[in-house]
């Protein structure tokens, strides 16, 4: 389907501007293949009750590891983390999309609290929508950011702190992962907040990063060259392995933060960087990703809300909504890059 759409657009309309030449058009590309993962997570009917729609939820769950594995890779590769540029560039965007996103609920919900402590709570803990990840992200952000510093204090041996305070870290968000739900139901919260809680389990996610981080200086690519067919074969062995706990609700079934849910997102993530695919459509996607991630899920609920779909049944109501949710938000991305300026562009993420 992406490639039909990559035909039917004329080659102009996928700008150098959007793919300047310091962009890595592998990354950019393992990206637009995340983001189109993203999509199909969002266009899958919730909840989640038959096994089909498990099975493909569970195969693009690796998305959001998949993003900050990438954020890792490139991190190590620039030796820096400009905190300040990230964090402006995630939340500009991030605040017009949630006042969008505020506004859509309250048309939904006469009733909705507009106290300005719960406006503020809403925002800060992204709960509008899925902009979950945006503070994971910053989050992660910031740990590697302290990571870096850390290692630069002093510049003897720095490689050897490195590798150990990302090995440590990925260590302490594996247990992270493992525990934090019990505790929190030990300490009485309801099952709704402890999934909110374990959605922004910044310490498990910042397991990806650092593992990016680890591959980028290891030599990324080059050191994998000689081991994909390896690699797929233990990325399709963690997929039915995740798969088969998360249907069988077999010990930690969770669909983010378990063990079975980190071993497969990171081979896939591993797998992606192995290959390195580079196209030109997929990594202007890619390159624009952030923007998608932010406006796709208004297609995804006005169809819901507002639109009849097929009403064939579940399979091809998500077939539906993914394919319109996937055409108009490439559209509009494209679209935006080819008439608005560039302040615009960084506003909105794309």
């Amino acid at each position: 389907m992406t490639m039909t759409v990559a035909a039917r657009i004329p080659d102009n309309w996928i700008s150098s501007q959007a793919q300047p030449a310091s962009r890595d058009s592998a990354i950019d590309t393992i990206r637009g293949i995340a983001i189109l993962m993203v999509i199909g997570i969002h266009s899958l009917p919730q909840p989640l009750d038959a096994s089909w729609a498990t099975i493909i939820d569970a195969a693009l769950r690796p998305c959001v590891p998949i993003f900050l594995f990438a954020s890792g890779y490139l991190t190590a590769r620039s030796n820096r983390v400009p905190l300040g540029k990230r964090v402006m560039a995630t939340l500009v965007p991030y605040a017009i999309a949630f006042t969008a996103a505020y506004v859509y609920m309250a048309w939904h919900n006469p009733a909705m609290d507009h106290r300005v402590t719960t406006t503020a709570a809403r925002f800060l803990l992204a709960y509008v929508f899925v902009y979950y990840y945006v503070f994971v992200y910053l989050g992660c952000t910031a740990g590697l950011w302290l990571i870096f510093r850390c290692t630069h204090i002093d510049t003897q041996d720095t490689s050897q702190r490195l590798v150990t305070l990302l090995g440590l870290s990925i260590a302490f968000g594996l247990i992270a992962g493992s525990y934090l739900d019990p505790l929190l139901l030990r300490a009485g919260l309801s099952e709704s907040l402890v999934q909110e809680a374990r959605l922004r389990d910044i310490p498990f996610w910042f397991s990806f990063a650092a593992l990016g981080v680890l591959f980028g200086k290891a030599g990324g690519e080059s050191a994998l060259r000689d081991t994909r067919s390896m690699i797929l074969g233990a990325t399709l062995i963690a997929y039915l392995i995740y798969a088969a706990v998360r249907i069988a609700s077999l010990g930690d079934s969770a669909d983010y933060d378990s063990i079975a849910f980190f071993g497969y997102a990171a081979l896939f993530s591993i797998l992606l960087l192995a290959f390195q695919p580079r196209l030109a459509f997929l990594a202007t996607i890619g390159s624009g990703s952030y923007f998608i991630y932010l406006w796709h899920i208004f297609i995804v609920m006005t169809l819901r809300d507002h639109a009849s779909l097929l009403g064939f049944g579940a399979f091809p109501d998500f077939v539906t909504t993914y394919v319109i949710t996937t055409v108009v938000s490439v559209m509009a991305l494209l679209t935006i890059r080819r008439v608005a300026p560039s302040r615009t562009l960084r506003w909105l993420g794309a």
